[in-house]
């Protein structure tokens, strides 16, 4: 087998969120080409793009402000997610907006005359947001709206006199509603019994309606109008995959959306005028971040697949016809080494239908070790892209199991919430029967079975280790809970309420956290596993990790612990990722490899 080495895969560089500049002729994007993402621009015509922004820490939003060629940018400290707001102007000269860093702040778009912006915050209250508006001129800030619970600016209205704003009241249930900025007083437009949220809301050409995402009373998410009038709730496209990204042209008369198929995106343009619908090719990945060129005639989005890194391509809305407009994730060296996968499917203990991608190594002539790697959330689902150690793990001759176990996202709003509270350790045993399946169905070395994930993940790879240790060769736990009791003490205030509605409370649930715990059961552990963890992580505590290191340390057991003392609950800087990569990779060679 031709082996190469993980830097190729690992230095894939990308391009992400798409913004086009007021005349069309410039995009700007975040690329990572330095280490650390910052804004690079591309001009028409010219083949290699410039980067424009300049900062230690890495840029995580940026946005035009309307009929300017200003542009808004988010950025946080070593990982810490307590993004601030910036103004990168014309000139490149940057200026503090928010400069508050110990709280959040949520971009909320800006007024149609350009001198406002609209930004949520946890300024007033940890575990609360509310919502500000800021004089980009005299950087004056006032707050337009408080009350105790999670709010959102999503953008203005087209009279500028008002916000269209969002409440959020679990993660899957929302309310959207439209702020008065000289009274204070909010129309809430959604009331609703039951879950259901409503999502990429826009304007229509004369105000009078929203044109947005739901899944109001349904399993999917699909294409909906509201009549602010009235309030009348109006379906106009429906399917059996979910909606997602919601865009409108600037003349008001096209809207773009992608499908979610099975974690595979389809995009969709619908032609107000004509009803009509188009659709256009793409390899096998998902799209997002979309965005019309100001002329109409083009659309932008970000493009990642699993042989095609993140990437911006741009749609021309004549010819129907996608081109790639970067090209920064190029790499000879990983030309025709890049693998797309299978999607499988097999039944839980339960008869439930569980779904997965399934990749697999080229000229497999043996039993091959294989590593099953878990997504986070819990409310999420792995997608078919680009992951830097699923395709090195491939090229070494490893298989990839990638399963959206019962809690994922995008197959319908029953099937989020199977896992909920006490019916947490179902996913768990999915886990298990995924690994019977393979046996069964694909040419597994069952003696060489490793688990991997992050986050929400990470509590799952402890979870199964220490609930189901007969089926793990090694495990790795990427700033996982190792306790839901104390991950529900130690987590951002304003998190804490938003995962109780997925995990439980320590009052109500207390004891069945406790029950299922991997902490609690540290002593059923027999394979070995590496822990790493960001200490700045305001998601998911450093202390999850340390105490569950701790403990096997204490028995002896064959653990491995890395912490990186300037990243969060994700790695951003390369130089992190290469250790932490690296240290995985030969932590799985040695532990399932030949």
């Amino acid at each position: 087998m031709d082996v190469v080495s993980l830097d190729p895969y690992l230095h894939v560089r990308t391009a992400k969120n798409p913004e086009y500049a007021p005349g069309g002729n410039k995009l700007r994007f975040i690329a990572d080409y330095t280490g650390v993402p910052q804004v690079w621009e591309l001009n028409r015509g010219e083949g290699w793009p410039a980067q424009v922004s300049f900062t230690q820490d890495r840029i995580t939003l940026i946005k035009y402000v309307t009929g300017t060629s200003n542009v808004i940018i988010g950025m946080d400290m070593k990982g810490n997610e307590n993004e601030q707001l910036h103004l990168l102007k014309k000139d490149n000269k940057l200026i503090e907006l928010t400069n508050s860093p110990e709280h959040i702040h949520r971009y909320g778009g800006s007024s149609p005359d350009g001198k406002w912006i609209a930004w949520s915050s946890n300024r007033r209250h940890p575990a609360y947001f509310d919502l500000y508006i800021q004089n980009l001129e005299t950087l004056e800030i006032r707050l337009a709206y408080s009350d105790n619970g999670l709010f959102a600016s999503l953008t203005w209205a087209p009279d500028g006199n008002s916000l269209l704003i969002e409440k959020i009241n679990a993660p899957l249930d929302n309310d959207l509603g439209i702020l008065d900025l000289s009274t204070g007083c909010v129309n809430w437009l959604t009331n609703h019994s039951g879950e259901a949220s409503f999502i990429d809301a826009h304007f229509n050409k004369d105000g009078t309606h929203l044109y947005l995402l739901s899944n109001k009373d349904r399993e999917f998410f699909g294409l909906a109008c509201i009549n602010l009038k009235t309030k009348y709730f109006d379906w106009m496209e429906l399917g059996e995959w979910d909606y997602e990204n919601l865009e409108m042209s600037h003349d008001k008369e096209k809207l773009a959306y992608t499908i979610n198929e099975g974690g595979i995106s389809k995009g969709i343009i619908l032609d107000l005028n004509t009803s009509e619908l188009y659709s256009w090719k793409t390899p096998v990945g998902v799209i997002s971040k979309m965005k019309f060129s100001p002329d109409n005639q083009k659309l932008a989005y970000e493009f990642n697949g699993p042989a095609y890194p993140p990437e911006i391509w741009e749609l021309d809305l004549k010819s129907i016809q996608a081109e790639r407009l970067t090209y920064v994730s190029r790499s000879p060296v990983l030309k025709d080494k890049l693998i797309e996968p299978e999607i499988i499917t097999f039944h839980s203990f339960d008869k439930l239908q569980i779904p997965a991608f399934y990749y697999q190594p080229k000229n497999i002539t043996k039993k091959l070790p294989v590593v099953l790697y878990l997504h986070g959330g819990p409310e999420s689902q792995s997608r078919a892209v680009y992951n830097s150690i699923h395709q090195y793990l491939l090229n070494l001759g490893f298989a990839v199991c990638v399963p959206n176990f019962r809690g994922s996202t995008g197959y319908g709003k029953t099937y989020t919430h199977l896992d909920d509270v006490q019916k947490r350790m179902d996913a768990v045993t999915d886990l298990v029967y995924i690994v019977k399946w393979l046996k069964t169905n694909r040419n597994i070395d069952f003696e060489r079975i490793a688990i991997m994930g992050g986050s929400y993940g990470g509590f799952l790879v402890l979870a199964a280790i220490s609930h189901f240790p007969q089926y793990w060769s090694a495990a790795i736990d990427i700033v996982g809970m190792s306790s839901l009791r104390t991950f529900l003490e130690t987590t951002s205030p304003w998190r804490k309420k938003q995962r109780e509605a997925e995990y439980g409370t320590i009052e109500r649930d207390g004891k069945f956290f406790d029950r299922i715990d991997p902490l609690n059961h540290t002593d059923r552990i027999t394979c070995p596993l590496m822990v790493l963890h960001g200490e700045n992580d305001p998601r998911v505590h450093i202390k999850e990790s340390e105490q569950m290191v701790t403990k096997l340390k204490d028995r002896n057991h064959q653990v491995e612990f890395i912490r990186f003392e300037d990243e969060g609950h994700k790695f951003e800087k390369l130089k992190n990722k290469s250790t932490a990569y690296k240290e995985m990779v030969q932590f799985l060679i040695r532990h399932i490899g030949e």
